[in-house]
């Protein structure tokens, strides 16, 4: 090989390695990747905040840990205010809040309310989304979507997304969640879609891989949540029944492009083990999305 040739040869290699960082730079730029604090259910809501900074992730999803759900439409704006700034403080962005279930059976009024308090809330964390789990007793289904209904339009103008996920009774399955937010027929309200849900609640005879082509033109986030039977879901991803590689491509052709991709559930233990589960979930969801 002459100079000449060998240098050509070398300075490929190097393009290509270059190429290739930038390829797989700008494909993670594309998904917002982070961790809820619900792993930490033993813990201060800042011990997961240190957790989940310590592993490398630049978001956070408030949900639960020690004490319950952290933000309710009861949490005081003050301390979601403190919560934010406790996550900034540790460079993290807060991609995600856990809604729950805002309902209130005798009063349509008072559940629009109450939702329009975890929306304000959402707005305090500068979060883009409002995670919400649906209603399992039936006869409250149509107040609930109608309270989701009527509170679209406001969170928008907060830049706040709705969102539904997998989460049992009338909206257990991608079918189900199509038919609710099609119910909704609002731009700001979509699927939030959970793999790990979908094995629990069919108690494992439903594949997401199947379900996955039920959900095109929906799917705005994504819990990466895993599922070992017979019915558990607190799972390190990777490490369990979901095939995410195949999922995540479907989703993808479905349009799902761009959004939050959040680590819901890790092997339980101490926080020093949870803290290496979190980084392997997050190389884990890195060479997903790569």
């Amino acid at each position: 090989m002459t100079a000449r040739t060998r240098r050509e040869f070398i300075g490929g290699v190097v393009l290509a390695s270059v190429s290739a960082a930038l390829m797989r730079a700008a494909a993670a730029s594309r998904w917002q990747i982070g961790c809820y604090t619900r792993p930490w259910a033993d813990h201060d809501y800042r011990v997961a905040l240190d957790g989940i900074a310590a592993a490398g992730f630049a978001f956070a999803g408030f949900m639960t840990a020690k004490g319950g759900t952290l933000i309710t439409p009861e949490t005081p704006p003050e301390d979601v205010a403190t919560m934010a700034a406790d996550a900034r403080a540790r460079g993290l962005a807060v991609g995600s809040i856990w809604g729950g279930n805002f309902m209130r059976e005798s009063s349509l009024a008072d559940s629009i309310k109450r939702l329009q308090r975890l929306i304000d809330h959402a707005a305090v964390c500068s979060c883009p989304g409002l995670l919400l789990g649906g209603v399992g007793k039936p006869e409250w289904v149509d107040g609930y979507y109608q309270a989701v209904a009527e509170c679209c339009e406001y969170a928008a103008a907060k830049g706040v997304g709705l969102s539904v996920k997998p989460h049992g009774g009338a909206n257990s399955t991608g079918r189900q969640c199509r038919q609710l937010i099609e119910k909704v027929g609002h731009r700001n309200f979509g699927l939030w879609y959970d793999p790990g849900n979908i094995f629990y609640y069919s108690e494992g005879r439903l594949d997401p891989v199947d379900d996955a082509a039920t959900v095109d033109g929906l799917v705005v986030g994504m819990s990466i949540k895993d599922y070992r039977p017979p019915k558990d879901v607190m799972v390190t991803p990777g490490t369990g029944r979901v095939d995410f590689a195949t999922v995540f491509a479907r989703l993808q052709r479905g349009g799902f492009n761009t959004g939050p991709l959040i680590v819901e559930c890790l092997t339980p233990g101490n926080a020093v083990h949870l803290r290496a589960e979190a980084e392997r979930a997050r190389e884990f969801v890195t060479r997903l999305v790569g």
